[in-house]
């Protein structure tokens, strides 16, 4: 079996495809677990000694939707001019 190569892909055209799909979800699944370790809200990086890390998520939305907001009733969080 031949290892992957620019020549074996001149080869096998129809693999090309197959290669980008498979590369560009493994870049979604990469990126899409990188933010939920640094975005997450439930995943706390701080030392012990330094409180509480997600206390900022307190007044935030942070979900998409959640069933226990009405969100009719939100303030919106962007400046009144």
């Amino acid at each position: 079996m031949q290892g992957l190569s620019l020549q074996s892909l001149k080869k096998h055209r129809a693999l090309i495809p197959l290669y980008v799909c498979v590369g560009i979800g493994c870049v979604g699944a990469i990126g899409y677990t990188l933010r939920l370790a640094l975005r997450n809200p439930d995943v706390a990086w701080a030392n012990k000694g330094e409180g509480t890390s997600n206390e900022s998520y307190r007044t935030k939305q942070y979900k998409f939707y959640s069933p226990n907001i009405d969100y009719e009733k939100l303030e919106s969080p962007a400046p009144k001019y």
